[in-house]
């Protein structure tokens, strides 16, 4: 298999975790629900910041870097991103998931690592 399809489908199966959590957080185009500023003031609370900026910042990441590595655009600063929210999932909110959160760290290092491939905006634009 060549680089280049395993990384569009790294930057495929990465994007759809995340995308998917994020829309569990909204209704409608991006409204986020009651039930997200609970989480994030109960279940996910995080040292340093409001549970009302959280949320926010979360939902909005978990829709733009997804559909950012989807197109192949900005694709290691899209990964390092969600690498970060990862790494912030893993110490804060679930610990004890890490075989999961190591899967999602494999993927997106790959992304930092190697760019989106030959399939993507950035190597038609030739964004290094």
């Amino acid at each position: 298999m060549s680089d280049d399809l395993l990384c569009l489908v790294a930057r495929f199966g990465i994007a759809s975790i995340f995308f998917l959590s994020g829309r569990t957080k909204v209704e409608g185009f991006l409204t986020l629900t009651p039930g997200t500023y609970e989480l994030f003031r109960t279940e996910y609370a995080l040292p340093l910041l409001s549970p009302w900026l959280a949320a926010h910042l979360a939902a909005y990441a978990e829709h733009l870097f997804p559909l950012l590595l989807v197109l192949g655009l900005m694709t290691r600063l899209s990964a390092l991103a969600l690498l970060g929210m990862t790494l912030v999932i893993e110490v804060f909110v679930y610990p004890d998931a890490w075989p999961t959160h190591l899967t999602w760290a494999g993927l997106l290092l790959l992304l930092v690592a190697r760019g989106a491939g030959a399939f993507s905006l950035d190597h038609l634009l030739k964004v290094r």
